[in-house]
């Protein structure tokens, strides 16, 4: 998408439709509307509003033709609030435009304050909210989105503004990246040829990306990786890509937990439980949207992406209940469930990243636990980590990107759970605390790092638009990844 900024104003804008912020409350309604009427007519606004019962309420929307001395067809009127974050309010704003707006050759935005926060969310909303899924349509038409999109009232000479557009776009196209991912269907999207698209990713930026086969993975020790594998005719993936900028302040290491789909194995899922099994890659998605956008913004920090991908399948060889493996850090792990996998999966990546990469920060993505959506509902992801400026930092740029995470405890008691009469460890706990056990089995394999881990199986995936969460793969977790490592 093509977005530019201009010094105008929304009733000079000659853009097919123009969106204009309005706030809640009687008299400032009525104001609004009523500066409205300035350009467009007496009574050409209000009585609409009133018959469609916009009240200016946050997010609502009213599309109105354009009359009188307005030069745009149509109007966009954006309900804000009481809302008094202009970066907030922009991001909506640009999002319900971009949403709304479709197929329509321009359109332009009034943001009530135009700063370089302010620009670079609107930017995002706009891309974000541009985002079609159609890959599978025979009907091109639900593939068209906006294509061009001006921001008006920018003072000329400001500072910053066309790089905040250009930090915007990175966040949200590496987002949207991330959801085309999750989107694709199982049939299409394997461990093969998930490394096959952050590899041609990869080489589009310059990145290095380093992909290791099944043998490869033998040879490194990864079993319980590779028992995870065992019913699938695919083979399994890592995934290693780098972003080394020249002087790199820090080094931050994302996980990704990249099962393209799980039935459950032999302890397989109900049918309804299964049928959005190809989401559970979301956690290796946002962490190769990561990598990709600190690329794109050419961040001062160097930043790792490991993923390890396999399905989790009920084939001739598949892994059972009772089992013993040994993971790559030497603890014995008796497999409980075979639908507990991810936690095996990401065990060994772990393991393998502290060892060889040595990082100030490891964070992990994963959509591992149906618990942690029983305790913080579909739209909220779970934190876990020991270190209280990293939760701190993270929440903060959490907030910062209005993305939803929740601190939970790393509840020490329950780890007596995962002992096992045979092995180290078994790798679920008892029927209670299902998330925090699974973030404890984590940590066993993470040593004396820095980490924390982000379960979100809630908010990755959506079966209904949310917020800023859309239908199906959501990105989520991306843009707060990158406003972390700015931070940094």
């Amino acid at each position: 998408m093509k977005i530019s900024l201009s010094e105008g104003t929304w009733d000079k804008s000659t853009a097919d439709i123009v969106a204009v912020a309005v706030p809640s409350g009687k008299t400032k309604l009525s104001r609004a509307l009523g500066r409205i009427e300035v350009v467009t007519g007496k009574g050409s606004i209000k009585p609409l509003a009133s018959d469609e019962r916009f009240v200016g309420k946050a997010s609502q929307t009213l599309k109105v033709a354009a009359a009188g001395k307005a030069k745009s067809r149509w109007l966009l009127l954006v309900g804000i609030g009481t809302e008094k974050d202009v970066q907030k309010i922009a991001w909506d704003m640009g999002h319900a435009l971009a949403s709304v707006a479709r197929a329509r050759k321009s359109a332009a935005v009034e943001l009530p304050g135009v700063t370089p926060e302010s620009v670079r969310a609107v930017t995002h909303g706009l891309v974000a909210g541009a985002y079609r899924y159609a890959e599978y349509k025979s009907d091109k038409t639900a593939a068209e989105t906006l294509t061009s999109a001006v921001i008006l009232g920018a003072p000329k000479g400001t500072r910053g503004l066309t790089a905040a557009i250009r930090a915007g776009k990175a966040v949200a196209e590496s987002s949207n990246f991330a959801r085309d991912l999750v989107n694709r269907p199982p049939n299409d999207l394997n461990p093969v040829t998930l490394a096959r698209a952050a590899s041609t990713e990869s080489r589009k930026l310059g990145l290095s990306c380093r992909i290791w086969n099944k043998a490869r993975i033998e040879k490194e020790g990864m079993n319980l990786l590779l028992a995870v594998n065992k019913g699938s005719a695919i083979e399994p993936r890592v995934i290693h890509v780098v972003y080394k900028p020249a002087r790199p302040k820090k080094k931050v290491v994302f996980v990704g937990k990249g099962l393209t789909f799980d039935s459950g194995g032999l302890c397989i899922k109900p049918a309804g439980s299964m049928i959005d099994m190809k989401c559970d890659m979301a956690g290796a998605a946002t962490t190769l949207g990561i990598v990709f956008a600190a690329a794109r913004l050419k961040l001062p920090i160097e930043v790792h992406a490991v993923v390890g991908s396999t399905e989790n399948m009920t084939g001739a060889k598949a892994y059972r209940p009772g089992d013993v493996y040994k993971s790559l850090e030497g603890k014995t792990v008796e497999v409980i469930n075979t639908d507990a996998e991810g936690r095996l999966v990401l065990a060994d990546v772990l393991t393998w990243s502290v060892r060889k990469l040595k990082p100030d920060y490891m964070i992990d993505h994963a959509t591992l636990t149906g618990a942690c959506m029983v305790a913080l509902g579909p739209w909220r992801a779970a934190l876990y980590t020991d270190d209280d400026e990293l939760a701190s930092k993270y929440l903060e740029a959490a907030e910062g990107e209005g993305e939803s995470f929740w601190r939970m405890p790393l509840d020490t008691e329950l780890r007596s759970t995962l002992k096992s009469a045979i092995a180290d460890l078994k790798h679920i706990g008892g029927r209670y605390g299902g998330s925090i056990t699974a973030a404890l089995f984590l940590k066993e394999f993470t040593d004396e790092t820095t980490w924390m881990h982000l379960d979100i199986a809630g908010p990755s995936f959506t079966d209904r638009a949310h917020g800023r969460l859309p239908k199906g793969g959501t990105g989520f977790g991306v843009a707060t990844g990158v406003r972390f490592l700015e931070s940094l």
